[in-house]
């Protein structure tokens, strides 16, 4: 069971290239990385986080700049925030965050997981979360 709030996960995919790229519907990654970030440790497999997507009581941002969720694809069901406009992003009114990204904003209430491709980011995007108080 997963428990509330922010969770910290870190998941690699370190050959997602030689996997079927049907998984979760996503495109090649190249043979890259690819991590999941939330609030408490916690590693998951690619089913783990496809039932939290399918449950939808999850919001899955991806911290990746916009050229490369072109390149190497997205997971369904994420919504791209690179990591400069997160902060900000957390912060703006929810009409003008819906108009921007095209989803209601998250309450501090909800929870978030990042993700990006090596777990950097993600990480750093945690930590804006939780210095904003998105810590349920």
């Amino acid at each position: 069971m997963v428990q509330p709030g922010l969770l910290l996960w870190s998941v690699r995919r370190a050959v997602l290239g030689s996997a079927k790229p049907a998984l979760l519907g996503l495109k090649s990654i190249k043979g890259s990385c690819h991590n999941f970030c939330t609030a408490a440790s916690k590693d998951v497999t690619y089913k783990e986080l496809k039932n939290l997507l399918n449950s939808k009581n999850i919001m899955l941002i991806d911290v990746r700049e916009t050229w490369e969720i072109l390149e190497y694809g997205k997971i369904p069901g994420s919504i791209n925030i690179p990591l400069v406009e997160v902060g900000h992003a957390l912060q703006m009114n929810p009409r003008d965050f819906e108009d921007k990204y095209n989803e209601v904003k998250p309450s501090e209430s909800d929870k978030l997981v990042f993700s990006c491709l090596a777990g950097v980011r993600s990480k750093k995007a945690l930590d804006t979360a939780i210095s904003l108080g998105f810590n349920r």
